[in-house]
């Protein structure tokens, strides 16, 4: 296998943390409610729909007519979601920087919602401008850890999967990524990913 010349980032708690109770710890005073919400209604099962391509609209129609008593809340999903996605994983959107000014070509795979991922990723210009292509799941109705999506991402980024380096939080996607051949990190912090993207020879060792 050769050495990867480009880094396919994950974007949700890689390069940004990612996590509905930055939302609702606002919205739900009381900590066993709002627990007993995370856990039962707004669940990271019913979200997965939205990185799969269904529109909120539908979701949300659905999860108001189970639980009515929560509509309110379930209503502030949809137009608060970049609440959910409050601040960057420290350390990570340097080594993009530090990847952009080397020449490394960058690329991302996102499980992320078609519909709410313009309005986030406009407020992050700056990082997403240094990447030459984005596959977001919810546009291509494909979602990680399915083969694929690595297939067309490999396809639309001109890429064998030799030639990239991939890093995700989820073991079952970077699995995923193996199996497409792909050099494929588990994302633990960001010393972890540099220390493995100076070994490959892609960034210089501080």
């Amino acid at each position: 296998m050769g050495t990867p010349s480009a880094v396919i980032f994950d974007v949700g708690r890689v390069l940004f943390e990612w996590d509905p109770r930055y939302l609702y710890e606002r919205l739900i005073e009381d900590d066993q409610a709002l627990e007993a919400f995370l856990a039962n209604v707004v669940t990271k099962e019913w979200h997965f729909q939205h990185d799969a391509g269904r529109p909120f609209a539908e979701t949300s129609a659905e999860l108001r007519a189970q639980y009515p008593e929560h509509a309110e809340l379930i209503a502030a999903w949809g137009p608060r979601f970049n609440d959910t996605v409050p601040h960057p994983i420290p350390g990570m959107l340097e080594i993009v920087r530090e990847l952009d000014a080397a020449g490394v070509p960058l690329f991302a795979i996102t499980n992320f919602s078609g519909e709410f991922w313009p309005a986030w990723s406009q407020q992050h210009v700056e990082i997403f401008d240094r990447f030459r292509d984005v596959v977001v799941s919810g546009d291509e109705k494909l979602v990680k850890p399915d083969p694929a999506i690595y297939a067309l991402a490999l396809d639309r980024f001109g890429l064998e999967g030799p030639d990239a380096v991939f890093v995700d939080d989820s073991p079952a996607n970077v699995a995923g990524a193996k199996d497409a051949g792909i050099h494929a990190v588990l994302f633990t912090s960001a010393e972890d990913f540099r220390a493995e993207l100076v070994r490959l020879g892609l960034l210089r060792a501080e």
